[in-house]
Parts: C-alpha cells; structure tokens; sequence
C-alpha cells in the first residue's frame, strides 16, 4: 500500500473522528457553556489522558513501533508475536496498578493539575468525583495503543484511526440521553460526561480484538508471577523501556507543559481552561487528520528503511512528508490567524454558549493558529529520530522548548490571559519543529530533494491569495449576530470553506504544482 494511499486512510477516519468530537464538543458547550462544572471535567479529563499519553500512544508507541518493527524485518512473524506477547503481559498489569493508584490518589492529582479550582468548592468537588471515575479509561487505552501499534506495523491503519469515533459516540450519547435523565433525578448533568468515556474506552479496546484474532496477533496475557517475570525480563521488552526511559522524560516536559498551563489557567477567570480546550478541539483537526496521520503511517516505514539500511528511501519519505506538511498546513495556519471567529461562532455559538464565549476562545485559537505549523511539522520530523531509535535528541529539544514556553508565559499571560498560553504553546512549537529540522540536516540524514524554493514560492503565493479572501469574508459577514439564523450561518461557511479551497488550489495549479504528480512521489 503505497505512503498515500495510507495516509489518505488514516486522514479519513481522523476527519470522521475529528467531526464526531466538534459535534461532540458543540453539545458540551451548548449544554454547559463554559463555566466550573466544564473546567471540572475538562481537569477530570485531562489527568488520565496525560497518564495515557505516558503509557499509550506517547512514550510506549514511540518505543514499542520502531521495535516491532525491527523486529519483524529481521526476525520475521512468529519471533515479533513473542515480543508481543511478552510487551502486552508487562503493560497489562503495570496499568492495571497504576489505574487502581490513581482512583486513591485523585484529590491530590486535581491539586497538582488545577488547584485554582478550589475558588469554587463544588468545582473542585466535581472534578475530583470524574477523575476517580475516569482514571481507569488509560488501562483501556493502553491497551487500544498496543494493538493500534501491531496493526499499523502490519499496515492494518483504518480500524485504529477508526477507533476515537467510539469514544465521541459515546460522550455525544451520554450528553444526549443521560444528562437530562441525571438532571431529573436531580444530579448535575455533567456528570453523565465520564460515563460516556469510559463506554468510549472498553468499545475502543473491543472493537480491535477481531482485526487481531483474524491477523493471529493476538497478545496472550501472562497471568503467572513466572510468566510476568518473564516478560519483563524479554530482551524485546528490556529494549523498550531503555527507549521509553528518554521518550517519558520527552512525553513527560509535554505533559508538565500542559500541567502547568492548567493550573495557570485554573487561576485565571472561571472558564479559561474551557475556552482553552475548545480551542484545542478545533486545533486538533488539522494537527490531526495532517501532522497524525503522516506520523502514523511513516514510523513503522521509516523504522523498516533504518532496520534494512534503505538511506535513499527514507530521506525521500521525510522529504515527501515536509512537502505534504507545508503544501495543507501552511493554509490552515493563514486560516486560523484570520477566520478563527467565524469557525468558533458557527461551530459553539449556541444554548449556552455566550458571545463572550466566542470571543475568548477565538483568542486562544488564534495563539494556537500562530504554531500550526510547527505542531504538525513535529509529526513528522521526530519519527526521523525514532525510528533510528533516537529518542534522546528529541527530549533534549523539547526541555529546553519547555523553558522557552514557559518564559513566554511569564511574559505573555498578564498581558493576554489564556490567550497568552495558547500562543507561548504555538511559538513553541514552531522552536521545537525547527530545531528537530536542523537536527536531522546537520546529521546528513535528510537531505532535501530539489525543487523546494520553487515549491515553497508557490505554496506562499496562494496562501497569500487565500488570507485576502478569508479577512474579507470574516469582516464582510455579521457571524456572531447571526446566532438566530443557524442554516443561513451554516451556509455562508460552507460557501466560504468551497471557494477557499477552489482559491487555493486553483492557485497553486495556475503556478504550475501538478498536484498529481507531486502526490505520486
């Protein structure tokens, strides 16, 4: 299956997922708006994510795919279904601890992650009530990573990208039909929220079973302390915590990043970290279906060309990823900075969610925007390290990264709140993606094809075209006043989404890009 072909896959199933999870957000908002009881779930939701990312499809995925996928090149099929077996027996009960941990000790991990909470006892309260619910969601997801990272090394890449579009399934059917069935019995509705994630959770993890029985991949769990001591004691799985060690240190300074930016943002006005979320809701689109799916796809590869010593093959594979990543991200970012109010207004703008709302979340989205390409560039430049097993390089950018963001929030927040954040995040991002870039120039690993200041000319000159029309189309349309007139709304977004895309491309072809033919390379 060529690179293409498979990243048009996973793209299609993030986009559905990705559309599930704005339908799922646009209940949320409409339903609860931004107020306590959504900053509480939102930090509920956050804590067992970030342990997910620790242990699921952050510092394990970075880890265990290069590995399987050495694995299978120069061992072949029944020696990897060992290291398989072997991997899934010691994260099964390592989650499993750690998930029964963290139900004990969640009033201290709400402190940790937002104490300004504690302005509103009843947030607070909440928030610490949904993360003891919550937490056990990462056993399932850690779970749901290791299979996505067997079937992506067997280039099996539709059922895990598929896969989040049972989580938002989940939350938009909770939302719909348990919240108001809590209200009557007169519970807050927002705690039907994490019953809908953990549903999410358990059909994520179900719906990967039959793909792996079919593939006879699936993991056999030891339950014998001799069977678990073997496990950990595998070279493969060996192999796999000294690579994670540095890619939790990395997932880690992202995690901390994250941590410290909820707690600033629990100090400010009540809200901010909903506003901050929806925005981050909207960002994930693109980083998504863009910056995700080249990853997913081009790590078990380039990993393959590292284990079997394919230089040209892998350089060409980074070199067609970058183009790709500048050619769609490059455009998204000139929308954000300019068409952010008229996407948060159509997507959140309604029930209870205020134009103030709209307002403050525009700001956050915006600072987002400014990074965007950075965040999906970064997709694609570390599985160039990974997938030499060099996840040391990455970690080391990303502390310092670390540093930068937060004396950027120092100068930043006072002046521009929450918004300050998003954009410290963006700047950022944009450091660390021109950093790992350098890197991978410097050690001769990349080298760009010919044709690049052609190409970028090009891409420049229609994204120019696409801002005019995009800061005309935002000031010429009343979004906001048009609250009451919702298929009007909808209607001038989709015309202006049409033409925008029409523009673009339009003008990249006038400027001589054949698009097929740069999609055949």
């Amino acid at each position: 299956m060529s690179l293409l072909r498979s990243a048009s896959i996973v793209s299609l199933f993030t986009l559905a997922s990705r559309v599930t999870g704005l339908v799922r957000e646009l209940l949320i908002a409409s339903a609860f708006g931004a107020s306590a009881l959504t900053d509480a779930f939102n930090v509920a939701f956050r804590i067992p994510n970030l342990f997910r990312r620790l242990f699921a499809e952050g510092a394990f995925s970075q880890a265990f795919v290069p590995v399987l996928a050495a694995s299978r090149a120069q061992h072949g099929d029944e020696v990897t279904k060992e290291v398989i077996d072997s991997v899934a027996t010691a994260l099964g009960w390592t989650v499993l601890v750690l998930s029964l941990v963290g139900v004990l000790a969640s009033p201290w991990l709400v402190w940790a992650l937002a104490s300004g909470l504690q302005q509103d006892p009843r947030g607070y309260n909440a928030a610490v009530q949904m993360t003891r619910w919550m937490f056990p969601y990462i056993g399932f997801m850690s779970m749901v990573a290791l299979a996505a990272g067997i079937l992506n090394t067997w280039r099996r890449f539709a059922v895990p990208a598929a896969t989040p579009v049972l989580l938002n399934m989940s939350v938009i059917a909770a939302a719909w039909w348990l919240a108001p069935w809590l209200s009557v019995q007169g519970i807050e509705a927002v705690f039907a929220l994490p019953a809908g994630v953990m549903l999410g959770g358990l059909l994520q993890l179900l719906v990967q079973i039959p793909v792996l029985s079919r593939l006879g991949l699936m993991p056999r769990l030891g339950s014998t302390p001799s069977a678990i001591r073997h496990a950990w004691q595998s070279p493969a799985t060996r192999n796999i915590l000294r690579l994670m060690a540095p890619a939790l240190l990395g997932v880690g300074v992202a995690q901390i990043s994250l941590l410290i930016n909820t707690q600033i943002a629990s100090h400010l006005a009540p809200g901010s970290v909903s506003w901050l979320t929806y925005a981050d809701r909207l960002m994930e689109f693109p980083t998504a279906m863009l910056g995700v799916a080249l990853g997913v796809v081009l790590m078990p590869q380039l990993a393959a060309a590292k284990a079997t010593g394919d230089i040209e093959r892998y350089a060409a594979m980074l070199d067609w990823g970058l183009r790709l990543v500048v050619l769609l991200a490059l455009p998204c970012a000139a929308a954000l900075l300019v068409f952010s109010e008229p996407l948060v207004a159509v997507l959140y703008h309604y029930g209870a969610f205020s134009a103030r709302d709209v307002q403050q979340t525009t700001l956050a989205l915006t600072g987002y925007g400014v990074g965007l390409l950075g965040l999906v560039a970064i997709k694609v430049l570390a599985p160039g390290y990974y997938a030499s097993q060099d996840i040391r390089t990455p970690v080391k950018i990303a502390v310092v990264v670390l540093v930068v963001t937060q004396l950027l929030n120092l100068a930043l927040v006072p002046f521009l709140a929450h918004a300050g954040l998003a954009l410290s995040i963006g700047l950022g991002a944009l450091v660390n993606a021109a950093w790992l870039l350098w890197g991978l120039l410097q050690r001769g690993s990349y080298k760009p094809q010919p044709g690049w200041l052609r190409f970028a000319l090009q891409v420049m000159m229609a994204t120019a075209l696409l801002m005019g029309f995009l800061w005309w189309a935002a000031h010429d349309l009343p979004w906001v006043a048009m609250r009451e007139h919702t298929g009007q709304r909808m209607g001038w977004m989709v015309a202006v989404l049409l033409a925008s895309a029409l523009l673009y491309f339009g003008a990249l072809w006038a400027s001589g890009l054949r698009h097929r033919a740069f999609l055949k390379r």
